[in-house]
């Protein structure tokens, strides 16, 4: 049985993969384009990495939602009733 050796393509992404790094393919509009390979470059750049990052997580990215706990005892309740009449319900006759 004879081994092929791995083409230099798989090569690159196989040592690019180990670097921590992926693909993603996106589709922007033409003018958005290079505005996307910038970002992509400030996220790889060492120096900016961080700072970029923080930037777009700041202005782009959704925050995650705490939960229903959170959320409830963040809520304003000031001016709610929050008191309930009770109700036994209608008399199940004969």
């Amino acid at each position: 049985m004879t081994g092929t050796k791995p083409s230099p393509v798989t090569k690159w992404r196989k040592r690019r993969q180990r670097q921590g790094l992926v693909r993603v393919e996106i589709q922007v509009r033409e003018e958005d384009a290079s505005l996307v390979r910038h970002v992509a470059t400030a996220l790889l750049d060492p120096e900016r990495e961080r700072e970029t990052r923080a930037i777009l997580r700041e202005s782009i990215a959704t925050p995650r939602s705490a939960g229903l706990k959170a959320l409830l005892a963040s809520a304003p309740l000031e001016g709610i009733d929050l008191v309930r009449q009770r109700d036994f319900g209608r008399d199940a006759g004969p």
